[in-house]
């Protein structure tokens, strides 16, 4: 699957930082350039954040893309509005939204209220098998269906906001427009590249509802002029605070606090309270919300402007005039679920022939047994068992350990081997 994250290899300076600090071992080091490999990466974007050279970026879809339909909606996403200082009416976001050349717009907050509203409901129903995980952030589900299969069953039905409120605005066009799927193109403005690859390849949807994804901090430079213009805008704003709240931590957890509810963002703390969940150590625990980025999606690499600067901003908007959405109709429930339940995704698989994966798994576990397991990152892998897959896999050689490197030397051999090989040249 195509990610969303990218290497500029004329920038890279195969420093192995971004090795140590990835959560699914997606990033190796050979001849002095990092290599990501998509079918681990979870567009998390630690590496973008870590990486002292800008040699990771994360890329998003074209404003122009807009051209090729008949009737446009876009879909900004709860921290958008953080971007923006002193900003005490979302309604001249939303109008430069329109003046920027869409022809209609739909709150992401909006069908976070009524998810809200939704998960509540059940949760009252004890029709959930707890703890439950939010599905709201794409690169935590991805990280379960990775890491922790045995959770899986515990992700939450329910769409993302996002999805659900692209689909809510292509009934409500397609209604009101005459128009056929394929002439209403559907655009989301994201904070984080995770959500922009969610966007065209949907987990446990069998189509995108997204025609396109669209950065943040790109859009957020177009619309400060276009704002200043804005004179008394129309009462464009259908979502309460609570929707919007969803863009810090703590804001989908919020409306659901009779319950126990454990909010949690950033990777680390995650990967941790996963590891407790999943040796159960919190067997009280009733709704989980768990964000990859921090202090929630207003993180998000591809947003404009200081995170906590961004949440705080979140914050005041919570002085302005509630507004209470209608709750979902029953005939509108089908539309928050997913088509099919999110499935294991193992990230190797040494051998299709069952024999032969457990005698290559023989060979990295005494492999790894006969490294020195100090996990360094000289060798471009993440650690020694990381090595160890490697060299059995036919990616590595055993010579890539520094350690085994200087016993070669010692005995004499080829003087490329002396080096590391995030170090090497070809």
């Amino acid at each position: 699957m195509p990610i969303s994250v990218r290497l500029d290899k004329e920038k890279c300076k195969g420093c192995t930082r971004c090795v140590k600090q990835c959560p699914t071992e997606a990033i190796r080091v050979r001849f002095g350039l990092a290599k990501i490999l998509e079918d681990r990466c979870i567009d998390c974007a630690q590496c973008v954040r870590v990486c002292p050279q800008h040699a990771k970026r994360a890329v998003a879809d074209s404003l122009d893309d807009i051209k090729k339909f008949r009737h446009t909606i876009v879909l900004p996403a709860p921290s958008l509005y953080g971007q923006f200082n002193a900003l005490d009416d979302v309604n001249i976001v939303l109008q430069a939204l329109l003046d920027l050349g869409f022809d209609e717009v739909f709150e992401v907050a909006a069908a976070a209220e009524l998810l809200s509203d939704l998960t509540l409901r059940e949760l009252d129903e004890s029709s959930f098998e707890k703890p439950v995980i939010s599905s709201a952030c794409p690169a935590v589900v991805r990280l379960i269906s990775q890491r922790f299969p045995n959770l899986i069953p515990h992700i939450s039905e329910h769409i993302a906001p996002v999805e659900l409120a692209a689909k809510l605005a292509r009934e409500r066009a397609r209604a009101a427009t005459g128009l056929d799927d394929r002439d209403i193109g559907v655009f989301f403005i994201s904070p984080c590249p995770a959500k922009v690859t969610e966007a065209h390849y949907p987990l446990g949807l069998k189509e995108p509802v997204i025609d396109g994804a669209l950065s943040m901090a790109e859009v957020y430079k177009l619309l400060l002029p276009l704002m200043k213009r804005v004179k008394n805008p129309p009462k464009l704003r259908t979502a309460g605070f609570t929707g919007v709240g969803w863009a810090s931590a703590g804001g989908e957890a919020r409306p659901l606090r009779k319950y126990n509810v454990i909010s949690c963002d950033g990777l680390e703390n995650v990967i941790r309270l996963l590891d407790a969940i999943e040796d159960k150590f919190l067997p009280d625990v009733d709704y989980l919300e768990l964000l990859a980025c921090e202090p929630g999606c207003v993180g998000g690499c591809l947003t404009a402007v200081n995170p906590f600067a961004a949440r705080a901003r979140i914050m005041r908007l919570s002085g302005a005039a509630d507004i209470k959405l209608k709750p979902l109709d029953i005939d509108d429930v089908y539309k928050v679920w997913r088509g099919e339940r999110i499935r294991h995704t193992p990230t190797t698989i040494l051998d299709e022939d069952f024999r032969k994966a457990i005698e290559k798994l023989k060979r990295i576990e005494d492999l790894n047994e006969s490294l020195p397991g100090l996990d360094c990152g000289s060798c471009g892998s993440p650690g020694c068992h990381a090595l160890a897959q490697d060299v059995v896999m036919g990616y590595a050689e055993e010579t890539d350990c520094i350690f085994n490197a200087r016993a070669q030397m010692e005995d004499g051999g080829d003087g490329q081997h002396y080096l590391p090989p995030p170090f090497r040249r070809r």
